[in-house]
């Protein structure tokens, strides 16, 4: 067992993350040898248990169920280190149980495991973070299979041919859920691959099949719904979009002169000669950082190079965008940015095949 050095919880050798407390554990807590238990003058004889009793040690431990006539186990040592051995008697092996004496003690009332909505890694019920990854699972969440599966004696919903693959940081995929025909909400509270996001909104978007096409609106959700810009395809920037790149959430906000007051007062600022608008940071809800001004010639935003740089943000490439006027119109173009750039949607937009919406701190690639 490794004790977690922060909260002290005993986990499993294997495990990488505390389940008590999701922090990372010890490379050098592996098992040691167990010195052999057994006194030198033998074992004494062990009853027979009964069935009932071996079965119900079994479905906790998860070993196989030896029947009544079977001599006793040996002792078995730490997970991974074998079995103790004996001084006075040999070990004799149990037979192997059949299909037929495991089945009734599989599944009793037995609470099925949590999968990590990010590795895929199965959990006890109980755990708050996942021992492979220590992402923190919250409530339970089924397998992805498990929500699309209607309940008994209910209609079978039709899928739509429309499937949302969730992406992980290295674009490898994480799970799938098809979307059934008619309009679909998706949240929280939906649970599958969407489970587990507390940056997703109960309610966080809708999805829309219409004419063999895919409409995505974001219903008010806290942390919006993005889309990914295709390398070297400028996208409008209409006043007070908001744009992503790595973990910086930026709004273009042009500089327009202020009218004068109702009496012709004109109204006194500093000169703003050669600038079209300004990049502020987004720090909060409604609440701005750093503002950059961004001259007629445009601007390129990079860690390395540019213009604006962010050099403590590994997701953001050595030069990863240009934010550009043409003909009297502001654009945002990718670069060939490894982690992609992504827009805001503010209303209801058409994606297509391969498109890959940016939904909480979830990838999903949309395939039709």
């Amino acid at each position: 067992m490794i004790t977690c050095p922060k909260c002290f919880k005993e986990n499993q050798d294997h495990y990488k993350f505390c389940l008590g407390c999701g922090a990372e554990l010890p490379r050098d807590g592996s098992p040691k040898k167990l010195a052999p238990g057994t006194p030198p003058h033998g074992v004494p004889a062990v009853k027979a248990a009964s069935p009932a009793a071996i079965a119900d040690e079994v479905t906790s431990v998860g070993i196989p169920i030896p029947t009544a006539e079977a001599k006793p186990r040996p002792a078995r040592g730490p997970m991974g280190t074998g079995v103790i051995p004996q001084v006075a008697a040999a070990p004799v092996a149990a037979p192997a149980a059949s299909p037929a004496a495991v089945a009734p003690a599989i599944g009793v009332g037995a609470p099925p495991p949590v999968v990590c909505p990010q590795c895929e890694h199965p959990n006890p019920p109980n755990n708050k973070f996942c021992a492979s990854c220590g992402f923190k699972l919250g409530r339970a969440a089924p397998p992805p299979d498990a929500v699309a599966a209607p309940a008994a004696g209910t209609a079978a919903a039709q899928p739509s041919g429309i499937v949302l693959t969730a992406l992980r940081a290295d674009g490898t995929e994480a799970g799938s859920f098809t979307l059934p025909v008619g309009i679909i909400t998706v949240g929280r509270d939906l649970g599958a691959i969407f489970a587990g996001d507390s940056y997703l909104s109960p309610r966080h978007a809708t999805l829309t099949p219409r004419g063999g096409r895919l409409f995505v609106k974001d219903e008010a959700s806290l942390n919006g719904v993005y889309k990914k810009l295709r390398r070297d395809e400028p996208v409008l920037l209409n006043p007070g979009d908001i744009f992503r790149i790595g973990q910086e959430i930026i709004r273009f906000e042009p500089l327009n002169p202020a009218p004068p007051t109702a009496d012709g007062v004109e109204r006194l600022g500093s000169p703003a000669k050669g600038y079209i608008g300004r990049l502020a940071l987004i720090i909060g809800r409604d609440v701005a950082g750093n503002a950059f001004p961004m001259p007629e010639a445009g601007i390129h935003l990079g860690r390395e190079r540019g213009d604006v740089l962010f050099p403590e943000d590994g997701y953001v490439s050595g030069l990863h965008c240009r934010i550009a006027p043409v003909n009297g119109q502001v654009f945002l173009t990718d670069l060939g940015s490894s982690n992609g750039s992504f827009v805001r949607l503010m209303a209801e937009t058409e994606v297509i095949n391969g498109d890959v919406l940016l939904m909480g701190q979830q990838l999903f690639r949309v395939n039709m």
